[in-house]
Protein backbone atom coordinates (compact mmCIF):
# COMPACT_ATOMS: atom_id res chain seq x y z
CA UNK A 1 0.00 0.00 0.00
CA UNK A 2 2.89 2.46 1.24
CA UNK A 3 4.75 1.70 -2.66
CA UNK A 4 1.50 2.46 -4.21
CA UNK A 5 1.01 5.68 -2.03
CA UNK A 6 4.74 6.49 -2.93
CA UNK A 7 4.67 5.65 -6.60
CA UNK A 8 1.20 7.95 -7.26
CA UNK A 9 2.94 10.64 -5.57
CA UNK A 10 6.10 10.55 -7.96
CA UNK A 11 3.32 10.13 -11.02
CA UNK A 12 2.01 13.58 -9.19
CA UNK A 13 5.22 15.32 -9.45
CA UNK A 14 6.72 14.23 -12.66
CA UNK A 15 3.32 15.40 -13.95
CA UNK A 16 3.33 18.90 -12.05
CA UNK A 17 6.11 19.44 -12.80
CA UNK A 18 6.27 18.69 -16.49
CA UNK A 19 3.35 21.04 -16.74
CA UNK A 20 4.61 23.66 -15.26
CA UNK A 21 7.74 23.68 -17.46
CA UNK A 22 5.48 23.60 -20.78
CA UNK A 23 3.49 26.35 -19.06
CA UNK A 24 6.49 27.96 -18.76
CA UNK A 25 8.30 27.27 -22.36
CA UNK A 26 4.65 28.47 -23.92
CA UNK A 27 4.84 31.75 -21.84
CA UNK A 28 8.43 32.46 -23.06
CA UNK A 29 7.58 32.12 -26.48
CA UNK A 30 4.52 33.93 -26.63
CA UNK A 31 6.58 36.73 -24.44
CA UNK A 32 9.59 36.70 -27.31
CA UNK A 33 6.79 36.94 -29.96
CA UNK A 34 5.54 39.78 -28.57
CA UNK A 35 8.65 41.35 -28.25
CA UNK A 36 9.95 41.14 -31.28
CA UNK A 37 7.87 42.77 -33.70
CA UNK A 38 10.18 45.16 -34.23
CA UNK A 39 12.57 44.97 -37.33
CA UNK A 40 14.95 47.65 -36.56
CA UNK A 41 15.93 50.58 -33.62
CA UNK A 42 14.16 52.99 -35.56
CA UNK A 43 10.34 51.32 -34.36
CA UNK A 44 11.34 52.16 -30.73
CA UNK A 45 9.78 55.15 -28.66
CA UNK A 46 11.69 56.24 -25.53
CA UNK A 47 11.12 58.48 -22.83
CA UNK A 48 13.89 60.93 -22.68
CA UNK A 49 15.45 62.16 -19.76
CA UNK A 50 12.59 64.99 -19.10
CA UNK A 51 10.07 62.25 -19.62
CA UNK A 52 8.78 63.41 -22.46
CA UNK A 53 8.20 60.20 -25.76
CA UNK A 54 10.86 60.41 -28.44
CA UNK A 55 10.09 58.10 -31.70
CA UNK A 56 13.70 56.99 -32.84
CA UNK A 57 12.25 57.21 -35.90
CA UNK A 58 12.95 60.67 -35.95
CA UNK A 59 16.76 60.02 -36.13
CA UNK A 60 15.97 58.01 -39.85
CA UNK A 61 19.20 59.58 -41.94
CA UNK A 62 21.03 59.67 -38.97
CA UNK A 63 24.10 57.45 -37.80
CA UNK A 64 23.61 56.23 -33.74
CA UNK A 65 25.57 54.87 -31.30
CA UNK A 66 23.52 53.90 -28.23
CA UNK A 67 25.39 53.61 -25.08
CA UNK A 68 24.25 52.35 -21.81
CA UNK A 69 25.46 54.84 -19.29
CA UNK A 70 26.06 55.41 -15.47
CA UNK A 71 27.43 57.83 -13.40
CA UNK A 72 29.38 56.02 -10.34
CA UNK A 73 31.31 53.67 -12.56
CA UNK A 74 34.93 53.53 -13.22
CA UNK A 75 33.90 54.04 -16.97
CA UNK A 76 31.93 57.10 -16.33
CA UNK A 77 34.61 59.24 -17.69
CA UNK A 78 33.88 58.10 -21.05
CA UNK A 79 31.19 60.41 -21.29
CA UNK A 80 34.23 62.73 -22.06
CA UNK A 81 34.81 60.83 -25.19
CA UNK A 82 31.47 60.48 -25.89
CA UNK A 83 31.07 64.04 -25.92
CA UNK A 84 34.33 64.40 -27.90
CA UNK A 85 33.21 62.47 -31.00
CA UNK A 86 29.76 64.06 -31.00
CA UNK A 87 30.26 67.44 -31.33
CA UNK A 88 33.07 66.02 -33.87
CA UNK A 89 31.01 64.06 -36.12
CA UNK A 90 27.45 65.71 -35.55
CA UNK A 91 27.09 67.99 -38.07
CA UNK A 92 28.19 64.80 -40.33
CA UNK A 93 25.15 62.47 -38.96
CA UNK A 94 25.86 61.48 -35.79
CA UNK A 95 24.13 61.07 -33.05
CA UNK A 96 25.15 59.83 -29.32
CA UNK A 97 22.46 58.68 -27.38
CA UNK A 98 23.02 57.97 -23.47
CA UNK A 99 20.65 55.13 -21.48
CA UNK A 100 21.24 55.22 -17.95
CA UNK A 101 21.01 51.99 -16.06
CA UNK A 102 21.75 50.46 -12.50
CA UNK A 103 22.24 47.32 -13.32
CA UNK A 104 25.72 46.55 -12.47
CA UNK A 105 26.32 47.43 -8.92
CA UNK A 106 23.87 49.92 -8.42
CA UNK A 107 26.35 52.60 -10.27
CA UNK A 108 23.39 54.76 -11.49
CA UNK A 109 21.21 54.75 -8.38
CA UNK A 110 19.56 58.48 -9.15
CA UNK A 111 16.70 59.96 -10.62
CA UNK A 112 16.47 60.98 -13.92
CA UNK A 113 16.76 64.65 -12.98
CA UNK A 114 19.91 63.83 -11.12
CA UNK A 115 21.09 62.02 -13.92
CA UNK A 116 20.71 65.52 -15.91
CA UNK A 117 22.35 67.62 -13.44
CA UNK A 118 25.46 65.31 -12.99
CA UNK A 119 26.14 64.94 -16.90
CA UNK A 120 25.70 68.98 -17.74
CA UNK A 121 27.78 69.90 -14.69
CA UNK A 122 30.33 67.29 -14.71
CA UNK A 123 30.75 66.36 -18.37
CA UNK A 124 28.81 69.35 -19.66
CA UNK A 125 27.01 66.93 -21.90
CA UNK A 126 25.12 67.96 -25.26
CA UNK A 127 24.16 64.62 -26.84
CA UNK A 128 20.29 63.07 -25.88
CA UNK A 129 20.19 61.63 -22.93
CA UNK A 130 17.20 59.39 -22.12
CA UNK A 131 15.43 58.21 -18.89
CA UNK A 132 16.67 55.38 -16.83
CA UNK A 133 16.14 51.46 -18.28
CA UNK A 134 17.16 47.79 -17.56
CA UNK A 135 19.42 46.67 -19.96
CA UNK A 136 19.60 43.06 -19.11
CA UNK A 137 17.54 40.78 -17.01
CA UNK A 138 14.31 39.57 -16.51
CA UNK A 139 12.88 43.33 -16.71
CA UNK A 140 15.27 44.47 -19.53
CA UNK A 141 14.08 47.26 -22.08
CA UNK A 142 12.31 46.15 -25.20
CA UNK A 143 14.92 48.18 -26.86
CA UNK A 144 17.66 46.07 -25.03
CA UNK A 145 16.02 43.01 -25.89
CA UNK A 146 16.07 43.84 -29.32
CA UNK A 147 19.59 44.64 -29.43
CA UNK A 148 20.72 41.90 -27.48
CA UNK A 149 18.74 39.20 -28.64
CA UNK A 150 19.97 36.76 -31.10
CA UNK A 151 16.48 36.81 -33.40
CA UNK A 152 16.86 40.50 -33.92
CA UNK A 153 20.63 41.04 -33.69
CA UNK A 154 22.12 37.74 -35.30
CA UNK A 155 25.53 39.28 -35.33
CA UNK A 156 26.31 41.50 -32.24
CA UNK A 157 23.24 40.04 -29.94
CA UNK A 158 24.65 39.06 -26.08
CA UNK A 159 24.01 40.46 -23.25
CA UNK A 160 25.35 43.83 -21.67
CA UNK A 161 28.70 42.81 -19.94
CA UNK A 162 28.98 46.56 -17.85
CA UNK A 163 28.43 49.79 -18.35
CA UNK A 164 29.34 51.91 -21.90
CA UNK A 165 28.79 48.61 -24.09
CA UNK A 166 28.30 50.70 -26.88
CA UNK A 167 25.92 49.87 -30.45
CA UNK A 168 26.69 51.56 -33.71
CA UNK A 169 23.25 51.92 -35.96
CA UNK A 170 23.19 53.06 -39.88
CA UNK A 171 21.66 55.61 -41.27
CA UNK A 172 18.69 52.87 -41.76
CA UNK A 173 18.36 51.84 -38.19
CA UNK A 174 20.73 48.44 -38.52
CA UNK A 175 22.95 47.43 -36.30
CA UNK A 176 26.29 47.32 -38.19
CA UNK A 177 28.80 47.16 -35.04
CA UNK A 178 29.52 46.54 -31.01
CA UNK A 179 32.08 47.84 -28.79
CA UNK A 180 32.40 46.53 -25.26
CA UNK A 181 32.85 48.53 -22.21
CA UNK A 182 36.72 48.76 -22.37
CA UNK A 183 37.02 50.49 -26.28
CA UNK A 184 36.90 54.13 -25.72
CA UNK A 185 34.61 56.52 -27.86
CA UNK A 186 37.28 58.53 -29.21
CA UNK A 187 39.59 55.37 -29.77
CA UNK A 188 40.65 54.63 -33.34
CA UNK A 189 38.63 51.08 -33.90
CA UNK A 190 35.14 53.20 -32.94
CA UNK A 191 36.13 56.56 -35.11
CA UNK A 192 36.83 54.54 -37.88
CA UNK A 193 33.92 52.17 -38.00
CA UNK A 194 31.62 55.62 -37.18
CA UNK A 195 33.43 57.38 -40.15
CA UNK A 196 32.49 54.41 -42.33
CA UNK A 197 29.16 54.31 -41.52
CA UNK A 198 28.76 58.38 -41.86
CA UNK A 199 29.46 57.66 -45.79
CA UNK A 200 27.23 55.42 -45.83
Amino acid sequence: MKTKITLLAIAVLIITSATLALTRANKTTTNESVKMTEKSVLEFTMKDIDGKDVKLDEYRGKVLLLVNVASRCGYTPQYEGLESIYKKYKDQGLVVMGFPANNFLGQEPGTNEEIKTFCKTKYSVSFPMFAKISVKGNDIHPLYRFLTSKNTDPEFNGDISWNFNKFLVDRSGKIVNRFETQEKPESQKIVASIEGALKQ
